[in-house]
């Protein structure tokens, strides 16, 4: 099977999330927050990628509420 960048994009995005959310669970912040803002950095790029506005819109939104987020704590 020959495998394209999307596919390791995907994957990588995809294990990233999986860590981000364990240590977001685990309460350490910010380091949860900008590890699942890596994971929706990949996945931006994927889905900008496939042309999926669905993924765009989803993912695209989660990373600017994770800013947000973090910008809310730090400059307040």
């Amino acid at each position: 099977m020959q495998r394209d960048l999307n596919f390791y994009l995907k994957w990588a995005g995809t294990v990233i999330l999986i860590i981000g959310t364990a240590i977001n669970s685990m309460g350490y912040y910010p380091a949860g927050p900008l590890v699942l803002l890596l994971g929706g950095i990949f996945w931006v790029t994927i889905s900008i990628r496939w042309r999926e506005a669905s993924l765009i819109v989803t993912n695209g939104v989660m990373m600017v509420t994770t800013i947000l987020g973090l910008a809310w704590h730090y400059l307040r």
